[in-house]
């Protein structure tokens, strides 16, 4: 369970947030991520300008459709709110903040969004439950994002890719290529069914694998080979009781090997010893070939659905749905949305994120100690947020690498010879 979330006191952020917002947020980095490329001419001013974003205020109070003409602008009303929470929506055919009955605003570009939230693993993960984590059901999230990525990344050729901590319990991944932000709704729909395979929660067999197995499927089982004893076993201790036994066996259809199996874990005590079992058992009997079709596969089915990515496909769909930006403050943990690097997923650890009161006192005890040295240190540089922005710079710096090519190739279509 998250003990650290008890050591974070809500009752700060009145007095926090006008300090972090108006010293550490990166409102610089930020507008180079929305703006794609304006500087250079390569989109219109309306890519930022008719973009919606929602605040969250103190007391729950929620205002939607806000837009805003530039990074000036956007960082001034962000001072001034100073919102709990930050959400981002879609680039509109006109400005949000000018919505009325006599203007119709229809939704034209969105990054391509995933949610993936640890309640979604309820019903396999045995440590913790609902807004509850720990480091024994964190790797769920570290295997989803492997999964999620290399898809994204080797199926559909997307490059830019931007992972981010959601502060609490999840994380979110925003795809930034320009084909991605103008696929239709279908397209995306398309997109979210490809890459789910768990529907409805494992409480017993969701999906039969064949001989011919889909790549994704493949290219996933072998991600998560890799990671499953340590997790299944050793974190989660998935066969540690007469109750996850039974979780396991919903998934053996072939009732002699059910009773087979139910009758070796009845004799055994722990879930390595339970599951060296099942696995010497499948394989006997398939080398017996006496297994049906439909079961010859069923250790690798519960392999991938106790750890493949549980997507939330309806905020995947939707043009119109808002997702928490990047380096907002969660306001249940104090934690920053810091974004992850997809290569590095493995060392990201959740509970060394820096949450905004840690942040605010490594600004002040820097200042204290640098008093009238006249340095020059950029705010957020003094503080450990600087390893998030890091990251964050590095995915600009790609994203930005696009921009320039696209230009050379628009300068060399119109040069006249």
């Amino acid at each position: 369970m998250d003990d650290e979330h008890s050591k974070y006191d809500p009752a700060i952020l009145p007095d926090y947030l006008p300090i972090y917002y108006r010293r550490l947020f990166p409102y610089k980095e930020y507008f180079r991520w929305l703006s794609y490329g304006n500087a250079n001419g390569l989109v219109s001013k309306s890519t930022f300008q008719n973009r919606e974003f929602s605040f969250t205020l103190k007391d729950d109070i929620y205002i939607r459709y806000q837009s805003f003409a530039d990074q000036a602008e956007l960082e001034k009303e962000i001072i001034k709110r100073c919102p709990y929470k930050i959400d981002i929506g879609a680039v509109y055919t006109s400005k949000p903040k000018d919505r009325s009955p006599a203007i119709t605003l229809t939704p034209v570009e969105k990054e391509l969004v995933f949610d993936i939230d640890m309640t979604d693993y309820d019903d396999v993960r045995t440590c913790c439950s609902g807004a509850d984590i720990c480091h024994k059901c964190w790797p769920f999230m570290t295997l989803a994002i492997k999964v999620i990525d290399r898809a994204l990344k080797d199926d559909f050729g997307f490059q830019h890719r931007l992972w981010v901590y959601s502060g609490r319990r999840g994380v979110h991944c925003w795809v930034c290529d320009e084909e991605a932000r103008k696929l239709s709704v279908s397209a995306r729909s398309a997109v979210a069914e490809y890459l789910t395979l768990i529907k409805g929660g494992n409480t017993g067999k969701k999906f039969t694998l064949y001989e011919n197995v889909h790549p994704l499927i493949q290219e996933s089982y072998t991600l998560i080979k890799k990671g499953f004893l340590d997790l299944a076993i050793v974190k989660q201790d998935f066969l540690g009781s007469k109750v996850e036994c039974n979780k396991f066996l919903k998934f053996i259809v072939d009732d002699g090997l059910r009773k087979l199996l139910e009758a070796e874990f009845e004799s055994l005590d722990t879930s390595k010893q339970r599951w060296a079992s099942a696995v010497n058992v499948v394989r006997t009997t398939l080398e017996q070939g006496s297994l049906k079709r439909n079961g010859r596969h069923c250790i690798e089915e519960v392999m991938l659905s106790f750890c493949y990515p549980r997507l939330d496909i309806n905020v995947t769909k939707g043009l119109n749905h808002l997702l928490k930006s990047p380096f907002c403050i969660h306001p249940k943990t104090g934690r920053v949305c810091v974004p992850i690097d997809p290569e590095d997923a493995d060392s990201f650890d959740p509970f060394t994120v820096p949450t905004i009161s840690q942040l605010v006192d490594e600004f002040n005890e820097y200042e204290e100690k640098n008093k009238g040295s006249g340095d020059t240190v950029r705010d957020v540089k003094k503080t450990s947020l600087q390893k998030s922005l890091k990251i964050f710079e590095k995915f600009l710096r790609k994203l930005e690498a696009s921009w320039t090519s696209k230009k050379i190739e628009q300068n060399e279509a119109t040069m006249e010879f």
